[in-house]
This record gives C-alpha cells, structure tokens and sequence, in this order.
C-alpha cells in the first residue's frame, strides 16, 4: 500500500479528457469566457486525499465523514448508502485510514464518489493499547485542524506518527512527543526551559498551566504543579526527538502524558481521549 505518495499532491483533480481541471475548493467556475449553462458543471467533481479522523450517522443510510486534507485542511463529507450492508465504500472510511477521494462539491458537505484506501495502519488496528493511542491523536488533531486551510504539516505530523505506531512497538512516550509536537505547531507550546512569567532558569520546579510552562519559585502561584525531579528534562528531550527514536522514559511516561494533554486541553479548552500507556 505504500507505493502511494501523498508528499506535493495537486490540490485538485488534473484537467485531460475528463474535463477536470486543478482548481482551489469553492472557485467560482463561471467566467466571461465560461459561462454557467445551468447544468452541473465537471469542475464541481474533484480529487483530495486524507485521514479519517472520524464519522457519524447522518440521515438513514449515509454517515458524514471527517477528513483530514493536507491540502484543505478538515474536509466534511457526506457517504451515500455507507451504512447499507452492501455499500459499494465498504470499510474503507473507517478512523485510521488514509484514503484517496473523488469529491462533488455541495453546498454545505461534499458527497464522497469514489474511494480508495492508500494506508490503512492494520497492526495499529489489532491492537487496544495502539488503537486507544491513535484515538488520541485523532481527537486532538481533529480539535486543532480548520477548513478550508492548508494542513500539510498537521497531516505529515499525523501520517508520522500513525506509521511509527504501526511499524513498531508501541513507545510509552509516543503520544506525550505528538502532543508536545503538535502544541508546537498550533503556537502553544509549553516553556520548558526558562519560567514562563519572567524568563528567569533558576529554581524552576512548578509548571502553571495559566502561565503556559514552567515557573521559578517566585513567580509560582497556589494552582502551579510540583514536578517530579527528571519530568522537565524528560519532556524537554521528548519535545527535541524524532517520533521513531524517543528517549528512555525512567518511569516518567505517565506524569508527562498527563501533565501535556491536560495543558492542551487548557489552552484549546477542549476534553481529550485518556490513552493507556503500553504496557500499563
């Protein structure tokens, strides 16, 4: 599956005999040149890939699907009949899947038409411990990404870090250094070198989720946290680390997976999906 590159993808379908033509999503078609004619224009229909981060029920048979595009950000799309035993989609708009996609642009959700699976992550998949991880990263992700903007290194974070978890054994510290990575890459990242308040390195010990980081004694206040000896330095390293080659985690993973998504959840103001450590 993984002959599929998904690195410089067109943002949309590429023009030939089909008659469709590369184009941003929501571009009026009609033109002094192009008039509309009143039938459905070609260019209406059009090319994206992505993860599914998640779906739900949506009228009878169909389910909206939520996409993560590289190119457009969160994609809301609608399946037809996927809730049908006989569904022509079968599992392949399932959570965890990288997909391939033909689009017809709507009004309010795009209708899928075709869909192929490009990466489908299976030994994530026959794993509990590894699926509570992705569900993890999923529900973060899906609480960060915005439509109708670019996302390329949100998904190249996501695609990384799904295909470390399915191509090896599941690191304690895997989940704490996407959230650290990501935190990052929204522009939230927590201080973990100088104290948040006033920039000062000595005596920092507490970490303030309000101040955004650790703080020394003197600006430490009543609802700052007392860090165990070695979490700063850990989580430090974690943030530096390529997700494939982590540190050793001396009994820490537990405090810094809970210490950084209880931080995201305060400054995205959102509840996150609580994941087992491997091996717990």
């Amino acid at each position: 599956m993984r002959s599929h590159q998904f690195l410089n993808l067109p943002m949309l379908a590429v023009g030939g005999e089909s008659g469709l033509v590369s184009r941003p999503r929501g571009v009026n078609p009609c033109t002094p040149h192009t008039p509309c004619t009143g039938y459905p224009s070609p260019m209406a229909i059009r090319h994206d890939q992505g993860i599914v981060l998640r779906g739900y029920p949506f009228g009878e048979s169909d389910r909206v699907v939520i996409i993560l595009s590289p190119n457009n950000g969160k994609l809301r799309t609608v399946a037809k009949g996927v809730r049908k035993t006989k569904s022509r989609f079968g599992g392949r708009l399932e959570p965890l899947t990288q997909v391939d996609l033909v689009l017809y642009e709507g009004r309010n959700l795009d209708t899928i038409t075709q869909v192929s699976t490009i990466e489908a992550f299976p030994h994530v998949r026959d794993d509990l411990e590894r699926v509570g991880i992705a569900g993890a990263m999923l529900s973060v992700v899906d609480a960060v990404a915005q439509e109708n903007e670019s996302a390329h290194r949100l998904f190249l974070l996501l695609h990384r870090a799904l295909r470390v978890l399915n191509d090896g054994p599941a690191d304690p510290g895997l989940l704490t250094a996407f959230y650290l990575k990501l935190a990052s890459l929204v522009g939230v990242a927590p201080a973990l070198a100088d104290c948040a308040s006033c920039g000062g390195h000595v005596d920092v010990e507490r970490f303030s989720f309000a101040a955004g980081g650790v703080v020394c004694s003197r600006c430490a206040t009543p609802d700052s946290v007392k860090l165990r000896p070695g979490l700063l330095d850990y989580l430090a390293v974690l943030a530096g680390s390529e997700l494939a080659s982590l540190p050793e985690n001396g009994g820490l993973a537990g405090d810094g997976q809970g210490l950084v998504r209880r931080f995201l959840e305060y400054h995205l103001e959102r509840k996150f999906t609580v994941a087992e450590l491997p091996g717990g």
